[in-house]
């Protein structure tokens, strides 16, 4: 492609330039996609053809109202139509959750979907920003986020699930765990916008639990699944009361003919949905592997469909982008305006395995200057203290809040790991994704620092010093463990070290993805003193119900962690259940 395309992505307040520009600006042809995280095997050709066939009737004339459209959504995925409200995509969706629901504060992990920092700030919230570290794996330690809301004072939380950039997933248990402890926040918002994608659990979203609790909203999306970007469409699921208040601020006909055309036929094509969302899990697995094998490139484990990779040492993102875009015709997302990532971070979507060769090869090529597997570029020689995104967290956190994330540590009482701190790995409540263990633990020896990232603080040699103005650091109190029957074998996260593939085309056998056996219902474990509600003084507040009311717990008849039953979508044999997980295409 030619190089003016490049210029491009200086010339747009998006993370990327639009395929529509970049097709513009070349000689007609878009590039190979690695950067928008779209289902590439659904819709089926067939599928496109039939909406090929009907394009002038569909661009024609007025959609149906949102509520006919949404009716039809409820009816297959078999939820109550009062309990959810359809969006022109999730952003329009959080748009209002934002405006309708947030008062004051919002906390948020970081790296993870930029609507949900640049939302909030854009309308002058407070947005409390907890810094996912990279000596971690970037895993989300829920006793520690507790911890800082409470610290913070924060009124709404959220938690996507997988997260975007970087895949990382969390158990039903864990996060249905954290709702129930978070009862008196404002809102908790679950975004599970690429949870269809995950293969970790068998059913892992919580829409059910959503819909008994009072200040609980999953988002799930709809253009991503489908690989239908271009329609803008998605919903949320609450309780009645939630969900109305979005609902009636929405135009009557917010969605567009296209997405009326795809919901209604989507019942006659269940079977190969379910059979898009097996490929891109295979596909995942197998381009995990190709990608750890180049020198120096850390792939980290993901549950969406794309996966979070670490350039080596000495390369620049922006550089490697433009590269493989003008010499290779590839778009790859560039990860370092994204708060709390760096320009070393790339995160490359799920493709078929022929894409994934020829980008395999541009990498080569790019980052080594040779198609041989060679080591032009050298990686750190041990150790994972190397912690580039946390520069970018200080500063938008400084300007955000008042002080960097050392002033928030201080104030939340050391409740969240400090950027400098490189802490030894540790099993984190998804049940199996790396954590920052306590502080004590004995440090990797440290590694030269490239010059063109800066440090939040130099880390002492060889041992670690306390932080300046020491403050005292509490045990980190871990997000209770559930029975080793709770969770099947097959479902264990994996490791940082992404599993070996064979060298051979990925073709794993059908009972390799076959649901597992259900789970027995988890022993009740005891809450950490971050996550409990505190107990009523005087009146109750606004969104927690009336004390002596039933809990949500209560109303399912459960002891709070056991999985609710998933409705499912009409017909086992074609449709998977209400989050595209456990039923094998028929």
């Amino acid at each position: 492609m030619p190089d003016n395309v490049t210029s491009l992505f200086r010339s747009t307040a998006a993370h990327s330039p639009s395929m529509a520009a970049l097709t513009r600006e070349s000689d007609g042809a878009g590039p190979v996609d690695f950067c928008i995280p779209c289902n590439p095997y659904f819709p089926t050709p067939a599928m496109f053809e039939e909406m090929a066939a009907r394009l002038r009737d569909i661009i024609t004339y007025y959609p149906s109202s949102a509520d006919t459209i949404t009716a039809e959504l409820c009816s297959l995925l078999r939820l109550p139509p009062q309990c959810v409200a359809m969006g022109n995509g999730s952003t329009e969706l959080i748009t209002w959750i934002d405006h309708l629901l947030v008062r004051e504060s919002l906390a948020v992990p970081v790296p993870t979907f930029g609507r949900w920092t640049d939302q909030p700030m854009e309308t002058g919230k407070r947005v409390d920003m907890f810094p996912l570290q990279e000596s971690g794996g970037f895993a989300l330690d829920l006793a520690q986020y507790a911890e800082f809301i409470r610290a913070r004072g924060t009124r709404v939380a959220v938690i996507c699930n997988p997260n975007n950039p970087d895949g990382g997933f969390l158990h039903k248990h864990a996060v249905v765990q954290f709702m129930d402890a978070m009862a008196d926040l404002d809102l908790v918002v679950i975004d599970e916008s690429f949870l269809e994608f995950a293969d970790a659990e068998n059913e892992p979203s919580v829409v059910q639990e959503a819909m008994l609790r009072p200040n609980v909203i999953v988002l799930r999306s709809l253009g991503k699944n489908f690989g239908l970007h271009g329609i803008r469409f998605g919903y949320l699921v609450a309780n009645p009361a939630l969900a109305g208040r979005v609902r009636a601020m929405l135009p009557k006909w917010n969605l567009n003919s296209f997405a009326e055309h795809v919901v209604f036929m989507l019942k006659e094509h269940g079977a190969e949905y379910a059979q898009s969302l097996h490929q891109v899990r295979r596909d995942r697995m197998d381009m995990s592997g190709q990608l750890s094998s180049l020198p120096g490139l850390t792939v980290y484990p993901s549950q969406g469909n794309f996966l979070f990779v670490r350039l080596p040492v000495g390369a620049e993102g922006t550089v490697v982008r433009d590269r493989l875009l003008t010499e290779h015709r590839i778009l790859v997302r560039e990860c370092g305006n994204k708060i709390g990532s760096s320009s070393r971070f790339l995160r490359l979507v799920v493709r078929p395995q022929v894409d994934v060769r020829r980008l395999v090869t541009g990498l080569e090529q790019v980052l080594y200057g040779t198609s041989r597997r060679g080591a032009a570029v050298s990686e750190q020689a041990t150790g994972t203290a190397y912690s580039s995104g946390t520069a970018a967290v200080d500063r938008l956190v400084s300007q955000t809040n008042g002080a960097g994330t050392r002033g928030l540590a201080q104030a939340a009482g050391a409740g969240m790991p400090l950027p400098a701190a490189a802490s030894a790995p540790a099993v984190g409540p998804g049940g199996g994704m790396p954590v920052p263990a306590a502080a004590g633990l004995p440090q990797p020896e440290s590694q030269p620092v490239p010059q063109e990232v800066p440090r939040p603080q130099p880390v002492p040699q060889p041992a670690p010093q306390p932080v300046p103005q020491p403050v005292p650091v509490p045990q980190p109190v871990p997000v209770p463990q559930p029975q080793p029957q709770q969770l099947p074998q097959p479902v264990a996260y994996p490791e940082p070290a992404p599993q070996p593939v064979p060298a051979a085309p990925l073709l794993a056998p059908a009972a390799a993805f076959a649901a597992p056996a259900p789970a027995p219902a988890p022993a009740q474990t005891p809450v950490p003193a971050a996550m409990q509600v505190p107990p009523p003084t005087g009146p109750t507040p606004p969104g927690v119900p009336a004390r002596g009311g039933l809990t949500a717990a209560q109303v399912r008849g459960t002891d709070g962690l056991s999985m609710a039953p998933a409705t499912g979508w009409p017909g086992a044999q074609s449709w998977p259940d209400a989050a595209g997980m456990g039923q094998a295409a028929g």
